[in-house]
């Protein structure tokens, strides 16, 4: 799916973090398949950190389009710090002060809700 259009119909600032890798329409069911994108947090910018992959996907109902269910399958990235081989994630009550993303919708990336 074009970003340009999908901005319309996916939360605000979510395309600010995340790729669409995949858009599938099945029967009743919208399915946006998204991964983070590689962007080191910024509370570890000044860290060398290498990227780990992902962290499990998870998938969040979104609000209906057209009488269809939306349903996103985010996949969080983790990062290692390269000194402490500290595993990292980006905090996304954070995010939530700092930008347009929604603390109810960083609370579903945070895996908390």
């Amino acid at each position: 799916m074009n970003p340009e259009l999908a901005k319309y119909f996916l939360p605000e600032g979510l395309l600010d973090y995340f790729n669409i890798v995949n858009d599938t329409v099945n029967n009743d069911k919208i399915h946006f398949y998204l991964e983070e994108k590689n962007i080191i947090p910024d509370e570890y910018k000044t860290k060398k950190a290498q990227s780990k992959g992902f962290t499990p996907e998870i998938t969040v109902e979104d609000f209906p389009l057209r009488g269809k269910s939306v349903l996103l399958h985010i996949k969080r990235r983790r990062w290692t710090i390269v000194d402490s081989k500290k595993i990292i994630q980006r905090d996304w009550k954070l995010v939530a002060k700092g930008t347009r993303i929604t603390a109810e919708f960083a609370t579903f990336l945070k895996g908390i809700y």
